[in-house]
């Protein structure tokens, strides 16, 4: 079931308008806002997936996976590990600010540096592909593998792109951003610290809680 172009220019609308915005409300709060919110504003989000619901849910996880390879919005395992939309805009900003702060690629556990240097020669890569590449298979790595891509995913290192069919259900495809979004990697050069912290002021404003959390990336490193 593909989604139809109206919806998609909508939901990338709604994206640039706020900056970022989750997929799915956290526990049906208000805020962080959410695409879910800005489609069905008076829709409590109920997980349900049957023949017998309303269909949102699915339509929704439809939309999330087409955005996610569109190139026009940023997809990433950001807030709280919730998957997350961003502007190009947003996204190009946060990785300045996060440069500038030293904390971008620094201090990576070696488990993240062996998952970005695979990323970095191969993108996108399956999570059942990229686990084997890096060694990283089994129960006993679950932790491992979990943690190596929170701090890729929290630095803006890694991407979401699409999914891929890697067993009973599918898994989240990921890839390099320097591979997948070369051009907005290459702005990072050309964007300034105070331009780069005005529009996170604008889009994430101090106190709200996407700002808590990118301020707990930058003076730890990780989320």
């Amino acid at each position: 079931m593909s989604v139809n172009l109206s919806t998609i220019r909508m939901a990338v609308q709604f994206i640039n308008d706020h900056g970022l915005l989750l997929v799915f409300p956290v526990n049906n709060k208000v805020t962080p806002k959410s695409l879910w919110s800005q489609f069905y504003p008076r829709t409590k989000l109920k997980w349900e997936w049957d023949d017998n619901g309303d269909q949102k849910v699915f339509k929704m996880w439809q939309l999330m996976k087409e955005l996610s390879t569109s190139k026009d919005v940023v997809y990433s395992k950001w807030h709280a590990g919730r998957a997350t939309f961003f502007s190009r805009e947003i996204f190009v900003a946060m990785m300045v600010v996060l440069k500038h702060a030293g904390v971008w690629q620094a201090r990576l556990s070696s488990e993240a540096r062996a998952l970005l240097a695979e990323l970095e020669s191969d993108s996108p890569l399956s999570t059942k592909e990229l686990k084997k590449r890096t060694g990283l298979q089994g129960k006993i790595n679950v932790g491992l593998y979990n943690r190596g891509m929170k701090e890729l995913f929290s630095r803006l290192l890694i991407v979401g792109f699409g999914e891929v069919d890697d067993g009973a259900f599918p898994s989240l495809a990921v890839g390099a951003t320097q591979h997948i979004y070369e051009d907005l990697w290459l702005d990072v050069l050309n964007l300034e610290i105070n331009c780069a912290k005005n529009c996170i002021d604008q889009f994430m404003p101090k106190g709200t809680e996407f700002r808590k959390s990118f301020d707990r990336i930058l003076s730890s490193g990780i989320s």
